[in-house]
C-alpha cells in the first residue's frame, strides 16, 4: 500500500472516529463533572485539602516553568508556527507541567482522591457496584472505599507517559496540531478513568480491550476533553477530579441502562 493510501485510510478512520465520538456524547461527561462537583457539598468538602494541595502545586510548578522554559520554546516554534510562536510555546510549557503535575500529585494525594470521588458518585446514584476479588469473593462499593487497590500513579503508564512526551512538538503546528494531539492521547487516556471501573466489574485484561474498543470513539471524546481541562493553567490538574467524577456518571449511565458489554 503506498504512502498516500495509508495517509488516507488513516484520515478516513480518524473521521469515523470522530463521528462516533461526538455522536456518542462521551464528551459531555468531563464538563458534567465539573457542575456535580460544584452542586454537591459534601463531595468538594470531602477532598477540600486535596483541592488546595494541587492549586499550591500547580501553581509553583507551571510559574517555573514559564520562567525557565518559555522563551526557550519560543525560538523553537518560531521555525515551525511563526508569529503564532507565543501562544504555541505556551501550549507546549502547559503539556509539560501537566506531565510533572500528574506525577506529583497522582504520587502523593490524587489518585485516592479521585477513586473517593467516583465511589461516592455511585453511591449518591444509588447504583449497586459490587467489587469481585480475584479469589472470587465479592465485596459492595461502600466498604472499599478506604482501601487502596492499587497504586494512585498506576493510571499515568509509561506507554501514556512516551505517548505523551513524543506527540507534545505536535502543539508547534497551530490549531490542527493542537487538536490532533489531544485526540491522539486522549484514545489513550480516555479509558483510564475508568480503571476502577472496570476493576469492580472484575474484567480481566482481554475483556476490558473488547469493551473499549466497542466505544472506541466514545473514549477518545473523553479522553480528549478531559486532557484540554487538564492544561488548563494551574487549575488543570483539579479537572482530574472533575473528569473522574464525569467518568463516574457515564459509569453509572452505563449500569442503568445496562449497556456494559
Amino acid at each position: 500500500m503506498s504512502i498516500a493510501a495509508t495517509l488516507e485510510q488513516q484520515v478516513l478512520q480518524l473521521g469515523t472516529l470522530l463521528k462516533e465520538g461526538v455522536v456518542s456524547g462521551a464528551w459531555l461527561y468531563p464538563l458534567q463533572g465539573v457542575l456535580y462537583l460544584i452542586s454537591h457539598a459534601s463531595l468538594y468538602r470531602s477532598i477540600s485539602g486535596v483541592i488546595l494541595k494541587t492549586l499550591l502545586t500547580g501553581l509553583g510548578v507551571t510559574a517555573a516553568l514559564f520562567v525557565f522554559t518559555y522563551l526557550p520554546q519560543v525560538a523553537f516554534c518560531a521555525l515551525f508556527s511563526g508569529p503564532f510562536a507565543f501562544a504555541t510555546a505556551a501550549l507546549m510549557v502547559l503539556g509539560e507541567a501537566y506531565v510533572i503535575l500528574m506525577f506529583v500529585s497522582k504520587a502523593f494525594f490524587l489518585g485516592r482522591a479521585q477513586d473517593q470521588l467516583f465511589n461516592a458518585v455511585f453511591r449518591q446514584q444509588g447504583v449497586a457496584l459490587i467489587y469481585v476479588e480475584p479469589q472470587g469473593k465479592s465485596r459492595g462499593l461502600a466498604q472499599s472505599v478506604l482501601k487502596v487497590v492499587q497504586k494512585p500513579i498506576s493510571r499515568f503508564s509509561k506507554e501514556g507517559l512516551l505517548r505523551y512526551i513524543v506527540s507534545l512538538p505536535l502543539n508547534a503546528v497551530p490549531m490542527v496540531g493542537t487538536v490532533l494531539f489531544l485526540l491522539y492521547n486522549g484514545a489513550k487516556a480516555g479509558p483510564t478513568f475508568h480503571s476502577r471501573y472496570f476493576q469492580a466489574k472484575g474484567m480481566n485484561p482481554s475483556a476490558r480491550q473488547v469493551f473499549v474498543d466497542k466505544r472506541r470513539g466514545a473514549y477518545t471524546a473523553f479522553g480528549a476533553v478531559a486532557l484540554a481541562l487538564n492544561l488548563v493553567p494551574v487549575v488543570g490538574p483539579v479537572f482530574q477530579l472533575t473528569s473522574a467524577v464525569g467518568a463516574a456518571l457515564w459509569a453509572c449511565e452505563m449500569e442503568k441502562s445496562n449497556d456494559v458489554y
